[in-house]
């Protein structure tokens, strides 16, 4: 334990290696980009002429990743995240039991503070000089983009009060918590682009950034965002145009709603009007020549306000409504496909907006309830990787029991499963052996499970190996593929036997059920191969 402190040891800032000094690996997400037949065309990438973060050394230079509680760092505030009533119960784990009984004394002297908000005590035993306290927000889908402009304000709050205090360096952990249910990964892109925008405005007051990381899922995605907002290089800056977010907020990061300006139109130089309203003189007194000028005055001004002033583009209700109409127009036109028992594929697609919208409700429902008892079915299981390193996703269409299983539930399973995978470039393989026999969920189902999914499975998904497949599996591959969604279907590539699996994912990275080997033994006959259990299974 340092003897000036009461942490177990201290960190200097020249110890945490600054993002700029970084080692550079191309990530999968550049090389997704080129030289990739099949997900080079269906990425869907969305080309931008000019970088929206645009690399900049200076302020990389400032900018520090650490793994690690920022109260072990020798900087001049570190950032704890708390509740309305800034206690220690709700606090930064740790902190207060660091910082000694003097950080509590003083909360309570605060008052609290409010969502969004900053407060600042001394640091007390801690190596730092000041403690900023502030309160995230509460996440729920629906009020998405108030959940966004709160977070956003916590880091900006933080760093004015970094400034207002005369101070330098800061170290910041992941203001959220799992209780208030905010999805990691979209508030890491909250924190990292408003922490951009503030030091483009603020770099020369700011001389050290620290990102401080307490688990390895939250380091991994600030490895993996962090280059779309402080390009190191021009590789990295190019990336970025096609992978960042459609929507990065305005110029301090926070999420503009363009229904939600005021617009204003600038007044033209034109002469002032001098019609005037005649008015009864009764009494002939000056109040009378006051009100006769300023009436005069409004009607010049009604002439030249702009009827969209405070106005928004259009009725929510009305907008509503008609959603609501194409929604009926477009299920209207597909009723055969119900009467075929294809399910419900109408409707109008989801924009971007909606369908993260639903990927994120989905996520955080995922990760609060308990799905053993489908993991325990095996239908879906992470494999190793493919021959390119890309990781697997396993697939077994005999082990799909619909008559036995929660369809809400196992999305819920895929959703989660699909989640760390689906951020770079990955395959499925997919075992439909002596499957041909089990009922199949219905094209509407699959729609809808891929809307649930989202943009990063369409875009990285690399292929689909589909082994034993049948006429009738291939026969609903081509309905989806014309009826749900081409761009993902046609990425699938039939394999008739084991051997030509092994071509494209290595044999030890996949755990294959047994009956499987023996379908492939029935099938293809002398062709095929025989089962060694001594590399059939891999090691977790």
């Amino acid at each position: 334990m340092d003897s000036r402190t009461g942490v177990d040891y201290v960190v200097k800032l020249d110890q945490v290696p600054r993002w700029s000094d970084a080692d550079y690996h191309p990530s999968d997400e550049l090389s997704a980009l080129v030289g990739d037949p099949l997900s080079s065309h269906a990425n869907g990438l969305i080309e931008v002429s000019t970088s929206r973060f645009p690399l900049d050394h200076a302020i990389n230079s400032k900018l520090y990743l650490w793994r690690g509680h920022p109260w072990n760092l020798e900087v001049d505030a570190v950032v704890n995240s708390s509740n309305e009533n800034l206690d220690e119960m709700h606090s930064s784990p740790g902190l207060h039991a660091t910082a000694g009984p003097g950080l509590a004394e003083e909360c309570g002297t605060l008052g609290g503070c409010r969502t969004g908000m900053a407060k600042v005590t001394n640091a007390y035993d801690l190596p730092a000089r000041k403690v900023i306290h502030t309160v995230g927000p509460r996440y729920a889908v629906k009020y998405h983009t108030a959940a966004e402009n709160a977070l956003s304000h916590c880091y900006r709050s933080c760093l004015e009060a970094l400034i207002d205090l005369g101070l330098q360096s800061i170290a910041l952990g992941c203001i959220y918590t799992e209780s208030k249910g905010y999805p990691r990964e979209p508030a890491a892109h909250v924190a990292i682009r408003t922490v951009r925008r503030f030091l483009e405005k603020h770099k020369a007051r700011v001389s050290a950034l620290v990102f401080c990381t307490s688990t390895a899922s939250d380091t991994e995605i600030y490895k993996r965002l962090l280059p779309l907002y402080f390009p190191r290089n021009k590789s990295e800056e190019e990336m970025a145009r096609s992978k960042l977010p459609q929507d990065v907020g305005d110029e301090n990061g926070e999420t503009s709603i363009s229904e939600r300006r005021i617009r204003i139109k600038a007044l033209p130089d034109l002469p002032v009007s001098t019609a005037t309203v005649p008015l009864s003189n009764s009494h002939g007194d000056s109040n009378q020549d006051d009100l006769q000028l300023a009436f005069t005055r409004s009607l010049s001004l009604n002439s030249l306000i702009d009827p969209l002033f405070m106005t928004m583009t259009k009725d929510p209700d009305q907008r509503r409504k008609e959603q609501w109409e194409r929604v009926a127009q477009a299920q209207a036109g597909w009723t055969w496909a119900k009467w075929l028992g294809l399910g419900n594929i109408g409707g109008p697609p989801l924009t971007a907006a909606e369908e993260d919208s639903l990927h994120a409700r989905y996520l955080a429902r995922s990760n609060a309830v308990n799905l053993s008892e489908i993991a325990e079915m095996k239908i879906l299981y992470r494999g190793g990787v493919d021959d390119e390193g890309r990781p697997v996703l396993v697939v077994v269409g005999a082990h799909f029991l619909l008559r036995c299983l929660d369809l809400e539930r196992f999305v819920l399973y895929v959703v989660k499963e699909f989640e760390p995978l689906m951020q770079r470039p990955y395959s499925i393989v997919y075992f439909h052996s002596a499957a041909a026999l089990q009922m199949q969920p219905d094209l509407g189902w699959m729609k809808r499970l891929q809307q649930i999914l989202g943009r990063k499975h369409r875009k990285n998904l690399h292929a689909i190996y589909v082994l034993h497949p049948t006429f009738g599996l291939k026969a609903v591959i081509l309905g989806l593929q014309l009826l749900v969604d081409g761009e993902v279907w046609r990425k699938v590539m039939y394999v008739e036997r084991l051997l030509q699996l092994f071509k494209f994912v290595p044999r030890e990275q996949l755990t294959i059920p047994d009956f499987v080997f023996q379908h492939d033994l029935e099938v293809n006959g002398g062709k095929s191969i025989i089962p060694d259990p001594r590399t059939r299974y891999i090691t977790n």
